[in-house]
């Protein structure tokens, strides 16, 4: 029985997931791992994989598609680029997969991209052609499929929506080195901070907030009437609504899903950002839809595992 694997790779484990080719998760596995760079590690993940296909009474020579997703860049031609928060030698363990799964195409996504492929393949996505998922987490990504192919770039950076400027008066620094990103004000930590700045600034005492990105707490003031809650919300709807706006008269999507870990809240801002794009929004960009993503953390296990068995099928068309 052919199998197709989905593997979300984090700091000190893996996330496996076992799909049937037509997208059916049949089962979810944490396997943790040592930092991926060398035999011994890459063993571990094989070695998981292979208990996971056993418990289905699958085979390693039944996997047709591996896919790995990256919180990192990955061009057009599958190059990864700088991964600044994990250690992981991609070639080696590319090396190790291929050796445990000969039958395997094995393919790496970023982890956005990913997300926005699983939506596509097993989401509310499925059956739209062209549409973005934007990430709202401790950063701001997003995932850009056009006419149902993952835009990705030529360097990687397709979807790297939360470095286009919306504030150039800002004079924070932005982690990527310039000003005024649409991450400094959309993220969970950029929530945080716009609540806490209107506080001070009218003179009030903000409720408890446990950690920079600790959103749940500044939704859950907003609930109660907070003010500057309300102020801090909806300066990062405008936000927002300005950048989906100029990614419309680039990509002209169909949607616009909502994910990441702010999207917990979406129904809460949703309101005020559909009226917010519709003031920003080219007229005929108006009627796209917005909702929220409904895969949660695991839409970049199954992206993955798609993109890997898409690749599958281009390779042997191409033969």
């Amino acid at each position: 029985m052919q199998a197709v694997l989905g593997i979300d790779i984090g700091g000190t484990s893996i996330k496996a997931g076992l799909f049937s080719p037509e997208g059916e998760l049949l089962e979810e596995r944490k396997i943790p791992t040592p930092a991926l760079v060398n035999a011994e590690a890459f063993a571990i993940v094989t070695d998981g994989l292979t208990l996971l296909l056993a418990a289905h009474e699958n085979t390693p020579e039944d996997v047709i598609a591996c896919g790995l997703d990256i919180p990192g860049p990955v061009a057009d031609d599958g190059k990864v680029g700088f991964l600044p928060n994990i250690q992981l030698d991609p070639d080696g363990l590319v090396a190790a997969i291929s050796a445990a799964f000969p039958n395997a195409s094995i393919a790496f996504v970023n982890d956005a991209n990913a997300a926005a492929l699983g939506e596509l393949w097993a989401g509310v996505a499925h059956g739209v052609s062209s549409f973005v998922l934007i990430a709202l987490g401790t950063g701001v990504g997003a995932g850009v499929v056009v006419n149902g192919r993952l835009v990705a770039g030529a360097f990687g950076a397709g979807g790297e929506i939360g470095h286009i400027t919306v504030n150039p008066n800002e004079t924070e620094t932005c982690g990527c080195g310039r000003h005024g990103c649409l991450e400094q004000y959309a993220s969970a930590k950029g929530i945080v901070r716009l609540y806490l700045e209107e506080c001070e600034h009218r003179g009030v005492t903000p409720v408890h907030v446990e950690h920079a990105t600790d959103t749940l707490s500044v939704f859950r003031a907003l609930a109660k009437g907070d003010e500057c809650a309300k102020i801090a919300v909806d300066q990062m709807c405008e936000y927002l609504a300005q950048a989906m706006s100029q990614v419309s008269c680039v990509v002209d999507p169909a949607m616009y899903l909502i994910g990441g870990g702010v999207a917990g809240s979406f129904a809460t801002f949703a309101p005020e950002l559909r009226r917010r794009f519709q003031a920003h929004a080219l007229p005929t960009c108006k009627d796209v839809a917005i909702e929220a993503a409904s895969l949660g953390n695991q839409a970049a296990m199954y992206g993955c595992a798609y993109e890997a068995l898409e690749l599958r099928k281009r390779s042997q068309a191409g033969k």
